[in-house]
């Protein structure tokens, strides 16, 4: 399902009504804000899961060349 151009117009509007035209740049700019934090949360979280799988890696080479 595809948001078109009549809702789209629709949802601007609406957005306009609530928040008022002095809000929409700071609207804007805080979800901006927002959205990049989850980006940055996402790749931090994906990069400690890789620091930990290469430290398990190297704990089990560890062990396997003591054996």
């Amino acid at each position: 399902m595809r948001i078109g151009t009549n809702e789209l117009l629709i949802i601007l509007v609406v957005v306009l009504l609530i928040f008022g035209p002095k809000n929409l740049p700071k609207l804007g700019k805080m979800f901006g804000k927002t959205i990049n934090g989850f980006k940055k949360g996402m790749e931090d979280e994906e990069s400690e899961e890789n620091v930990e799988k290469v430290e398990e890696k190297k704990a089990v080479k560890k062990d396997e060349d003591e054996e």
